[in-house]
């Protein structure tokens, strides 16, 4: 099983800023889960002008699951799991809350998948020599710098990320969203591939992820360069 043994967003992208109040909403809701009982004007107290926060979370990881499975009510259903089942509790500090939150939507989103397209993310064979336009997981090597890619993610350029991204087989589009826009690191992704993707992706290794991830970046490249030529 995947654990946060690691830096939240640890992975070749800088994390992205957390909102302001975060830490206070975090404050709260653990000292909601003490495990002492609460009545429920504590508990009406304590998430008093609440509200926008729990809108921003639930913001970001539609966000995610619509990457991950489309637009619509799948995705919707993905964010309540997600928010139901997240281990925050055991968090220490936001930063480790929102990558909690992530990994039970992740964990959902690949099993979602693979019930719709059964064998889908299947562990692909390495090559001795990937056929890639980069020769690592390096953003400038693309001509994209990892801001001008948060950017496109949750930018005006985002439409355009996402028709690129629906076009995409599986297993890059799931690999892409869980390493560029998740923050889960080759280790992580691989390890949460193999778990939940079925007895077809028991093999996912962190290479291959890194492989999978390089042939991601340079179909950015090239959609980015007809993007270009185009206007």
């Amino acid at each position: 099983m995947v654990q946060n043994t690691q830096a939240p967003d640890s992975s070749l992208f800088p994390p992205q800023p957390l909102p302001e109040g975060a830490d206070t909403f975090a404050r709260q809701v653990h000292g909601l889960l003490d495990g002492q009982p609460k009545d429920d004007a504590t508990v009406s107290r304590a998430f008093e002008d609440m509200d926008a926060m729990f809108d921003l979370i639930a913001a970001g990881l539609y966000n995610l699951a619509s990457m991950l499975v489309g637009e619509g009510e799948e995705s919707v259903r993905l964010v309540e799991e997600a928010v139901a089942t997240a281990d925050v509790s055991k968090s220490d500090g936001p930063l480790e809350a929102r990558k909690s939150s992530r990994l039970a939507l992740v964990k959902a989103a690949i099993e979602t998948i693979v019930r719709k397209e059964p064998g889908s993310l299947a562990a692909p064979a390495i090559t001795s020599a990937p056929a890639t336009c980069i020769a690592d997981d390096d953003l400038e090597a693309v001509g994209v710098s990892a801001e001008e890619l948060q950017r496109m993610i949750a930018g005006p350029d985002r439409v355009r990320v996402r028709e690129w991204l629906a076009k995409l087989p599986a297993t890059l589009r799931t690999v892409f969203a869980l390493r560029a826009v998740a923050g889960f690191t080759p280790g992580e992704t691989a390890e949460l591939l193999a778990t939940y993707g079925g007895h077809d992706a028991v093999h996912w290794s962190p290479e291959s992820v890194r492989e999978v991830f390089r042939q991601g970046l340079c179909s950015l490249a090239s959609q980015l360069l007809h993007a270009s030529a185009a206007r």
